[in-house]
């Protein structure tokens, strides 16, 4: 070793039952200088904490998704173990599964909510019943059934309007028109009470409607159509005038 300089040597990891360590040997013709173990531990912490030490390591988020998709190897090895057949059976069971959602959600739609509100049945320009007839066959042919509802019902409501059954009203919800129109029409009043809970449900409960309940509608309103209204009126007087009679 050349006089005019030495080799720095740092020992990081100290035996448990070592005392001191040599730090450095700059001399041949000098004796080694020592510190106790502890000391030497904290200067190498020191060291090591220094920015340039640390310039290539992960981001935090990397860290942590290094971190999550080590625990999801974990936990498929241990389903893998557990099932058998081994990682196939595991792929096996996990389409299975996914092909069994996929039938109900295509079987049943949309899961069913409660309707939170009931919003006005006609929310843009008046338009007749005709007009929404055939927006409602229009969406029928393409399969959208949803919209094909709501505007079969719009055309129920629309008729009752043009008969004069029900008061034209801006911002009548479709349970009032159901609840007015049974008057009139006591023989239909279950079904348009159907009728406008199928409206809500699809418009604002999320469900997701379907040929048949599109079909029930359009028979509603075919037969509303042919039914001759019970006028409360008409049967006002005729009951008047029978007890008349009766009374002569």
């Amino acid at each position: 070793m050349s006089p005019a300089g030495g080799v720095l040597t740092a020992v990081l990891a100290l035996p448990r039952t070592g005392a001191t360590a040599v730090l450095a040997l700059p001399r041949d013709d000098e004796p080694p200088v020592t510190i106790p173990r502890d000391p030497a531990r904290e200067a190498a912490k020191r060291e090591l904490s220094k920015r340039m030490y640390h310039e290539n390591d992960p981001s935090p988020v990397q860290r942590a998704l290094n971190a999550f998709w080590d625990w999801v190897d974990k936990l498929f090895s241990a389903a893998s173990t557990a099932t058998p057949g081994g990682t196939l059976g595991l792929v096996v069971i996990v389409v299975a599964v996914l092909a069994v959602v996929a039938a109900l959600w295509w079987r049943l739609g949309t899961p069913q909510r409660t309707p939170t509100s009931s919003a006005a049945l006609f929310d843009d320009r008046p338009r007749s019943a005709a007009e929404h007839r055939a927006a409602a066959e229009a969406h029928a042919a393409q399969g959208h059934w949803n919209q094909a509802v709501q505007e079969r019902m719009r055309a129920i409501v629309r008729s009752l309007e043009e008969r004069a059954l029900l008061d034209p009203r801006p911002g009548r919800t479709a349970d009032e028109a159901a609840a007015e129109a049974g008057r009139t029409l006591p023989s239909h009043t279950d079904r348009l009470r159907a009728a406008a809970r199928d409206f809500d449900e699809v418009t604002y409960g999320g469900r997701s409607a379907g040929s048949d309940t599109y079909h029930r509608l359009t028979e509603l309103d075919r037969d509303i159509e042919r039914t001759k209204p019970v006028l409360t009126s008409s049967a006002q007087s005729t009951d008047h005038n029978s007890r008349r009679g009766a009374a002569s």
